[in-house]
């Protein structure tokens, strides 16, 4: 078939053609902006869920929606190197250079502009070449104090977009990897924003562990944020994720294809944007038939071994590639730790100190008292192809 008219990305947060079973999620950021733009306040929205199950693209799709209600937006994505204040410096800055052209704005906008520069002064950030065009206001955001800086930058955004009748939405990709003092700095900000019902709200995306890491750095945390769990489609979710883009290309795909592709991307959608990338370059003509999808499926797990897994197994020490490998032969998980230490031939308390490690790079989450999950789906099939002349402690 046609190459150029492959309906399907696989990529870094690209834009499903379909967006399939996350109709509820998108429904209540939508409801949510809405109340607050309407002067009523609602909680912000912190999404969790494994890698490649679309969270990135939730994230991008709220922000449309807060960009179709008028909203000032701004999207980052938090790092393991690099603090917050560096990456929402040059955004807060960017949203009230914006605001400040609206008339109405205006002079609210330069006030917030004066406070952004001197939070960044006070924490030594600088945006380049690019000036604020004020002079700092001393004595505001300037402390040096996280907790204490950060609302008033927030309250100087949110009062700008206030004054122009509108709101704020800043949207946080992977927050777990935002340091303990920052997140409660985060959280107290955006708490202090609902107390005084200024309209800016938060949505964030982050791995399971996201929860209990938002629960441990502020108390309130639950009461000030929705938690939705963003897994695996449902099938029928994952067969209109496969099935609609296809029929919209001018395709077709026959119910034994369609069911095998559900079955082996197990309705992961960044496995189904792969698969039904490879079953369409691999198929002469319509439709899409199950020998398609069998033989396309070893370029599909090569691509993801490559593009995928390997991205994030490269980054690992040998001893915590062993971890992840002995946790393969306990199956895909989540595992006990002590079982994974024995099958190391290591004692529990030396094997929590890799767990710890990986736990902090992202690769596996506590997903339970004392059991560690992998935090990408499948990993357990890859680590026993990468490395499969691994043999456990306990079995030698």
């Amino acid at each position: 078939m046609d190459a150029t008219r492959n309906p399907f990305a696989p990529g870094a947060g690209n834009q499903p053609p379909e967006l399939a079973g996350r109709d509820d999620i998108v429904e209540e950021a939508r409801v949510s902006l809405a109340r607050l733009k309407a002067g009523i306040p609602d909680r912000g929205h912190l999404l969790l869920g494994l890698r490649g199950v679309g969270k990135t693209v939730l994230l991008n799709r709220i922000n449309e929606l807060a960009l179709n209600q008028d909203f000032a937006t701004m999207v980052v994505e938090a790092r393991s190197c690099g603090s917050l204040v560096e990456l929402l410096v040059p955004r807060l800055r960017t949203i009230l250079v914006q605001l400040s052209r609206k008339e109405q704005a205006k002079d609210a906008a330069r006030r917030g502009l004066a406070i952004v520069r001197s939070f960044a002064a006070a924490f030594r950030v600088s945006v380049g070449d690019i000036g604020f065009g004020v002079e700092a206001a001393a004595g505001s955001a300037d402390s040096g104090n996280l907790e204490v800086d950060l609302p008033e930058a927030f309250e100087a955004v949110a009062i700008a977009a206030q004054a122009s009748g509108t709101g704020a939405a800043i949207l946080i990709d992977e927050v777990q990897y935002l340091t303990k003092q920052e997140l409660s700095a985060l959280i107290q900000a955006v708490h202090q924003m609902s107390q005084r019902n200024l309209p800016l709200v938060l949505f964030g995306a982050g791995l399971p562990q996201l929860a209990g890491l938002a629960g441990d750095a502020k108390s309130y945390a639950e009461r000030l944020f929705r938690f939705p769990r963003v897994g695996p489609l449902t099938p029928e979710a994952a067969a209109d994720a496969i099935l609609k883009p296809i029929e919209k290309a001018g395709a077709d795909i026959t119910q034994a294809a369609l069911d095998l592709i559900v079955q082996q991307t197990q309705g992961f959608p960044y496995f189904i944007q792969e698969w039904g990338y490879h079953a369409w370059r691999s198929t002469a003509n319509s439709p899409i038939r199950a020998d398609d999808v069998r033989a396309s499926a070893i370029e599909a797990r090569r691509n993801l071994d490559e593009a995928f897994f390997n991205v994030r197994f490269g980054r690992l020490t040998p001893r915590e590639k062993d971890y992840l490998r002995a946790m393969a032969t306990l199956g895909a998980g989540p595992s006990r730790s002590g079982d994974v230490a024995a099958a190391l031939g290591m004692d529990v308390t030396a094997a929590s100190s890799l767990r710890t490690g990986l736990i902090r790079k992202g690769m596996v989450y506590q997903s339970d008292y004392g059991m560690t999950a992998y935090t990408v789906p499948m990993f357990d099939d890859f680590m026993r192809r990468i490395m499969p002349g691994w043999i456990s402690r306990t079995e030698e």
